[in-house]
């Protein structure tokens, strides 16, 4: 079996820093590596892989300014379709634009949808139901327009997150800051409960940082180190006292909740999207819908064992368990297209 993984190009592959859908697809061509199957990797030529390494992209466009999105999108997208007979299935994790390609080849595209950024792509996703292969991150993140093969959750490498059974006294918010991964909720929790609260994330969003984060940090109680790199967040999770994820939206799935469970810190999440699904609340974590809620649980956060947050994780969220799943889709997938 030959699998080609289509990365997205906006930043290396794994992230020095930011890039979730990079550092899963990431996890994926490693994962799938380890497991024996020929991989060709399409990314930024940057990027790290035990893989064979297909790049027309220097570097991520978000890394450098002067490169336009749209035309490495192009380049990049359709030097991996171009070479598609090559390939078993084409493994697509760059979103909606590979699907109009599909009808194009004989070779299977399986898409993981991480995530939709508006409603207005869903008919893209909808006209290519008859030829495409779509994978949901979570049950949550399902449209009901669309045909599935399966939910699998995202899995990380366990062994770069450290378990710490003991914490500092301070809080977490790891994520984009943008309104919908409600940073004003996290500073309104911190400021309420009296704990020092560190900010860690890229600034998506300008005005929203001016706004509503700005004015708040104060280098005493509100923190903010900007975007870090994994080292860097292995330390700043695993002394946490909670991980606060008070989102404003629905959650497709949450990498940053796992990966703070994995070094024993439990999250604090608003119960919206898939956080439901990944979080037992008051055993490895609390499920809240207000920020009064999230309040009261930091009074008794330390009840939750950091144990049971690291066991979910080697239970349900590890990178061998999603490399497993994605194995046996390609199993299925692979010899309808045989006879072509």
């Amino acid at each position: 079996m030959h699998v080609a993984i289509l990365s997205p190009v906006a930043w290396r592959t794994p992230p020095r820093h930011y890039g979730p859908w990079e550092q899963v697809t990431s996890n994926l061509a490693e994962g799938l590596v380890d497991a024996g199957i020929e991989v060709t990797l399409f990314a930024t030529r940057d990027s790290l892989t035990k893989s064979t390494l297909d790049s027309v992209i220097p570097t991520g466009y978000e890394e450098d300014r002067t490169i336009d999105a749209k035309v490495a999108e192009a380049l990049h997208v359709s030097n991996c379709f171009e070479k598609a007979d090559k390939f078993d299935i084409i493994h697509n994790n760059f979103d909606f634009i590979p699907l109009t390609y599909s009808k194009h080849t004989s070779t299977p595209v399986l898409t993981t949808i991480h995530g939709f950024s508006s409603p207005s792509i869903i008919p893209v996703y909808e006209k290519y139901n008859d030829v495409s292969h779509y994978v949901s991150i979570s049950n949550s993140d399902r449209n009901s327009r669309l045909n599935y093969v399966s939910t699998i959750y995202h899995g990380i490498d366990i062994k770069h997150f450290t378990f710490s059974n003991s914490h500092n006294n301070y809080l977490v918010f790891l994520g984009r800051i943008h309104p919908d991964k409600g940073v004003h909720n996290a500073i309104e929790i911190a400021r309420r409960s009296g704990k020092e609260l560190v900010i860690a994330g890229v600034i998506q969003d300008k005005n929203y940082y001016r706004e509503f984060v700005y004015p708040y940090i104060d280098g005493k109680q509100i923190h903010y180190t900007g975007s870090i790199n994994p080292i860097e967040r292995n330390k700043l999770l695993g002394k946490a006292q909670a991980l606060l994820h008070p989102v404003s939206f629905k959650e497709p799935f949450g990498l940053s909740v796992i990966e703070s469970m994995a070094c024993g810190t439990p999250p604090i999440a608003f119960n919206k999207g898939s956080m439901s699904e990944i979080i037992t609340s008051g055993h490895d974590g609390f499920l809240v819908s207000t920020v009064d809620e999230a309040v009261a649980r930091l009074d008794n956060i330390d009840s939750v064992n950091r144990i049971n947050c690291r066991t979910t994780v080697e239970q349900r969220f590890t990178s061998e368990r999603m490399i497993r799943e994605y194995i046996s889709i390609y199993n299925r997938i692979i010899p309808d297209y045989s006879h072509l």
